[in-house]
Formats: C-alpha cells, sequence, structure tokens
C-alpha cells in the first residue's frame, strides 16, 4: 500500500520513522511518500522526502502570522501533491495548524485519514474536536490521560502506549558510558549539565540568552567551576543559531552537540530542558530535569487566555502533579535556574522525589512495542 505521511517538527520526525518501520514489518511492498526529516527519509528512502520539517516548522500565534504566507504556499503543494501521487491512506503526525487543512481536503477528496499523536485539543482549541470527527477516519492517542478525554467527546481512538518508551530504550544512549560519549565527540569526561533551547529558531533566540547567563552563574560557582555545560544542538539546526550566544569567555566550558541529544540527556548530572518531547525524554532516562520555557510576550498572553491545563510538560500532565518544576516567561531567568539546578544535584531527598515521580511516568506510558502495535492497526484498520 501507498502511505503518504505528513510530520512537521523533529518530534514528529522521529515518531514518523519509527511508525514507518512498524508498518514495513507488516507491509513489506509498502511505499511512503512524506514531510518529515532525516529520521524518516532514513526509514522511507530519501526519494519519498517531499518537504523537510526544517523548512516550515513554525509555533506561536506571532510566529504563525509572520510566516503565513509560506505556510499557505506548502499547504496548496501538499494537496496538489497528494492528488498526483492518490496514496491508499494520509496519516497526519500532530503538527495542528497544517495537518487540519489537509485532513479536510483529503478526506473531501476520497483519501482515508488517520490521525496519530493527537492534537491538543484537551489544552486549547477545543472547537477542533469538531474538525477530528469530520474529516479523520480514526484518530491514535498516545497519552493514558488522553483516554477519558476523548471517550468523553465521543471520539473513536485506538491507544497502544507511547512510541516514545521504544525510542528511548532502543537508544543508543541507553547502552553506552558517558565515558564513551566524550570519546566519540572528544571532549573531556567530566560531570555536565544539558541546556535544551528547543528546536525551532524561535525557541533557541529567546532561551539561549538565559541558558548562557545561568552557564556562566554556575561555572562561577567552585563546587560547579570543573562541570561543563553542554547544549544539544537541535536537528536540522546548525552552528550560526546558537554562535551570536556563544563568547570568548563563556566557550571553554559551554559546548554545542549536533546529533547527540538522548546522549547528552542520559549522561548529564541535570537538565535544563525547553517544554516539549524533550522533557518527557528526560523523564525516560531518569535525568532531573527543569523545565524553562520562553515564548513572544503577545503570544503568551494569548495563550494564557486560551490554553486551559495545570502544566506545559507532558509528564507533569500525566501524572497530574508537579513532578519537576515550570519555570515559564518571566519566571524563567538564570537566577532561578542556578537555584533549581542546584537543589536537584545537592539535594538527595529532592532527587530521589523526582525519579520516583518518573517511574510513576513511565508506568504510566505503559511498555516497549507501541510504533509496532500502532503500524499494524493502521494497516487492520486500513484492511477494513
Amino acid at each position: 500500500m501507498r502511505y503518504y505521511i505528513i510530520a512537521g517538527e523533529a518530534s514528529g520526525d522521529l515518531h514518523g520513522s519509527n511508525l514507518m518501520k512498524g508498518i514495513t514489518a507488516e507491509d513489506p511492498k509498502a511505499e511512503f511518500r512524506f514531510w518529515g526529516g532525516d529520521l524518516m527519509a532514513a526509514a522511507g528512502g530519501e526519494n519519498g522526502l517531499v518537504r523537510h520539517y526544517k523548512d516550515g516548522a513554525v509555533m506561536g500565534f506571532v510566529e504563525v502570522l509572520a510566516k503565513a504566507g509560506r505556510l499557505l504556499g506548502n499547504v496548496s503543494f501538499c494537496k496538489k501533491d497528494i492528488l498526483a501521487w492518490n496514496p491508499d491512506v494520509v496519516i497526519l503526525i500532530d503538527y495542528p495548524g497544517f495537518n487540519f487543512k489537509i485532513a479536510e481536503f483529503a478526506h473531501k477528496a476520497g483519501f482515508k485519514v488517520f490521525y496519530y499523536i493527537a492534537p491538543k485539543v484537551w489544552a486549547s482549541r477545543e472547537g477542533r474536536i469538531r474538525k477530528l470527527k469530520a474529516y479523520v477516519d480514526k484518530l491514535f492517542i498516545v497519552f493514558p490521560f488522553e483516554i477519558p478525554y476523548f471517550d468523553s467527546k465521543g471520539i473513536s481512538y485506538i491507544y497502544r502506549g507511547n512510541p516514545l518508551v521504544d525510542a528511548v530504550d532502543g537508544s543508543r544512549a541507553m547502552n553506552e558510558t558517558r565515558a564513551d560519549f566524550a570519546a566519540r565527540n572528544t571532549i573531556e569526561d567530566k560531570p555536565f549539565i544539558a541546556m535544551l533551547a528547543g528546536s525551532r529558531k524561535g525557541e533557541i533566540s529567546t532561551m539561549m540568552p538565559v541558558l548562557t547567563e545561568f552557564a556562566a552563574k554556575m561555572h562561577a560557582l567552585p563546587e560547579y567551576s570543573g562541570y561543563e555545560f553542554i547544549i544539544a544542538g537541535a536537528p536540522a539546526r546548525s552552528m550560526k543559531d546558537y554562535e551570536p550566544w556563544l563568547t570568548e569567555a563563556n566557550r571553554s566550558y559551554v559546548k554545542v552537540l549536533f546529533g547527540e541529544t538522548q546522549s547528552i540527556i542520559r549522561h548529564a548530572e541535570a537538565a535544563v530542558v525547553n517544554s516539549g518531547t524533550a522533557s518527557l525524554e528526560t523523564v525516560l532516562f531518569n535525568t532531573p530535569q527543569v523545565v524553562g520555557y520562553i515564548t513572544n510576550p503577545i503570544t503568551y498572553r494569548i495563550a494564557r487566555m486560551i490554553i486551559k491545563i495545570r502544566y506545559i510538560s507532558l509528564g507533569n500532565l500525566i501524572i497530574d502533579r508537579l513532578g519537576f518544576k515550570e519555570f515559564i516567561q518571566d519566571e524563567c531567568n538564570a537566577d532561578a535556574l542556578v537555584c533549581e539546578i542546584r537543589e536537584l544535584i545537592e539535594n538527595e531527598e529532592r532527587r530521589s522525589a523526582m525519579l520516583a515521580d518518573y517511574a510513576d511516568i513511565r508506568n504510566a506510558l505503559g511498555g516497549s512495542g507501541a510504533s509496532a502495535a500502532v503500524a499494524k492497526a493502521m494497516i487492520e484498520e486500513l484492511k477494513r
């Protein structure tokens, strides 16, 4: 069968690649055409890559308006491409601003439409539920707290666990030492703190000033002067996205590594993480963390009016309590981050309590095999 898959950001590329591997195992003759990234290209063949997510990923109300013309152009191109390729199914992965437009088009054009990793209608813009009911043939959810929510909305779904468990447990990071990691990247084998500024250019530009100030203040403390501070370079980004905040003074202890996000999280003493999939990965790697998030002030004010969830991090949402702190907007400053990271490293009781909450989050996500189970369920749906 022919599968047209659309993922618009780094996390979607990860889950899309694992889904494609699962589909191929069930359907060896599977053909793929997709919007995604390097991981999906490796799983489905570079010839099938239509657009790389780095050319279109954008988040936030103001940011979307600024790039509306390009986004609409991509939507128009995608519609024509789907018609020309004539797939058996269109599989949409998260990325709702773009994918809802494609869902409506594909449904009206007579294509089967699957939505994998539900849009976060439980957090905001609940009116999109109408579109899910109207344009999506089957919804595939990945969080246990979504089960009662979609039940209450009368939406049919399939739940087979969370694919991130597979991505973490099967990663190189889980099966290497810190010494191996250091040798591979020609850095010293010494304690370090991970810093994840996000995957989008806008997130990086708002978080990097805070992260480098945090690193400078931590490094100035005698007990942390021997630490390094490693920035996980985001997929599809380059050094030029980080260079403006790397000075002659901080280059001795601040490093940027690309293609090593999971290993950076795994081997860090603690992590400062921009909210998103990386925060949940940090939970699964058992690394103590604090979440920091800054966005455009106008976007933030609008978000406060429409977002109805208590936490911004998936891990905290899963257990419905603050397993790890979230510093948002003005609260996300260097001094607050220094205080919290020191607490997580120096206070064994606090660290142990966080790891206990991590265990609850992992248990709620279920075991391994989610990607393969979802792929199998999709093919069964298509055969019906």
